[in-house]
């Protein structure tokens, strides 16, 4: 479930940096339980992909530019129980973990 993971992170970075209430890179990577180096990756992410980022010495926090909003997003559609069989390992892990989010009864 890392990928869940990375992205409530990318998604409370992006609350934050609306908020201004990052702090440092340090305070914020404690925060998120990961690493310094794996928070500027995050945000270098986040820049590549559009996100207006600089970070504020006076204030010590990340903000974005202009106004802006990053996220990250998993939308689970309707499939088929006869097509989920044919995932090989699909059918016993989003039966285990999301039991009532493709078979309509």
């Amino acid at each position: 479930m890392q990928l869940f993971k990375y992205i409530d992170r990318i998604n409370l970075i992006d609350k934050l940096i609306k908020q201004r209430r990052t702090g440092t890179p340090s305070e914020l990577a404690k925060r998120l339980n990961i690493s310094v180096s794996r928070l500027a990756r995050m945000v270098e992410y986040m820049k590549i992909k559009g996100a207006p980022i600089c970070f504020d010495r006076i204030c010590c926090s990340y903000y974005y530019k202009y106004e802006y909003s990053f996220q990250i997003k998993i939308q689970i559609e309707s499939i088929e129980e006869a097509d989920l069989k044919a995932i090989s390992a699909g059918q016993s892990f989003f039966s285990n973990n999301f039991p009532n989010a493709f078979f309509v009864h």
